[in-house]
């Protein structure tokens, strides 16, 4: 497809703004699907890490220094 000027890729022969609007839409969903596990994922790691703290501070203050048994 070839269009003479910028005006013409926009107006797409009048097609423009549904074709825009696609395009934009896609992208906000794709954005979305890669964002998101990403948020997830830190979000996760954060909660492990503060549990992992919380426990080390329960069992240093009830005393229990040691390695639990296998």
């Amino acid at each position: 497809m070839y269009f003479e000027t910028w005006s013409a890729v926009w107006h797409m022969e009048g097609h423009g703004p549904y074709v825009w609007a696609a395009y934009s839409i896609t992208a906000l969903i794709i954005l979305f699907l890669v964002v998101s596990p990403w948020i997830r994922g830190r979000q996760l790691t954060r909660d492990i890490r503060y549990d992992e703290q919380r426990r080390a501070a329960v069992s240093t203050a009830s005393g229990e220094n040691h390695a639990p048994e296998t």
